[in-house]
């Protein structure tokens, strides 16, 4: 696989560092490089609908904005089961290009040689 992934732990807790991880992704993914982003702990909620048209960082895109040109141009979302479980986020609760995915997926992308930021 090579590509990037990105692991990012924040969403409506620090919509700051989740603006900068997602324009990361962003950029990734429009060089042309597989990207996904492994979202966990807080970050999961970002991935629930509607979530995201409520974030938006001074000095960034509105995250509504900046996730949809992240999934349009080739990017997907990885949720951390267990973590969108503790969440009360279930399946019909993602936007699309999201899925929930246990540990094991993130290993095999990593093991097959994703670089990896965290946020």
């Amino acid at each position: 696989m090579n590509g990037l992934v990105i692991n990012l732990t924040h969403s409506t807790d620090d919509v700051d560092r989740c603006s900068v991880a997602i324009v990361v992704a962003g950029a990734s993914v429009a060089s042309g490089q597989d990207t996904t982003v492994f979202l966990s702990s807080d970050g999961v909620a970002l991935a629930k609908n509607g979530v995201a048209e409520e974030l938006h960082e001074e000095g960034f895109a509105p995250m509504g904005e900046l996730v949809s040109s992240y999934l349009g141009a080739g990017g997907t979302f990885l949720v951390c089961s267990p973590c969108a479980k503790k969440r009360g986020i279930g399946e019909d609760d993602l936007i699309g290009g999201a899925t929930i995915v246990g540990g094991a997926t993130l290993v095999a992308l990593l093991a097959d040689g994703a670089a990896s930021l965290t946020f």
